[in-house]
């Protein structure tokens, strides 16, 4: 897949494993399992891909956050992503990862 970020902090965290920003900081295990997780989308070709690895958790939202899918960073953090698939070309399969949220607060 192609992985795109819509906020300049996710990019950070993946590219520089660290941001700018006060509101977004995290421990260095939390930012490893996330670029692992970042890893693990870009070597997946369609999302059926992400199925066959467990540890992954991945499903799709529900409710208010109905049309994104999350995988599991660890049993508190996920990363929250859509995406656009191109049924004539799936190498163009673009993932835009959306956040990374603590889904018990």
């Amino acid at each position: 897949m192609i992985v795109e970020f819509e906020k300049d902090y996710l990019r950070d965290l993946y590219s520089k494993g660290s941001c700018h920003d006060k509101r977004h900081r995290f421990s260095p295990d939390i930012i490893k399992r996330y670029k692992r997780g970042i890893d693990y989308l870009k070597w997946a070709s369609r999302k059926e891909d992400l199925f066959r690895i467990n540890s992954l958790n991945f499903e799709a939202l529900k409710g208010d956050k109905a049309g994104l899918f999350s995988i599991r960073v660890n049993n508190q953090y996920r990363i929250e992503f859509k995406i656009s698939e191109n049924t004539d070309d799936p190498i163009l399969t673009i993932c835009s990862i959306v956040e990374l949220s603590n889904h018990y607060s």
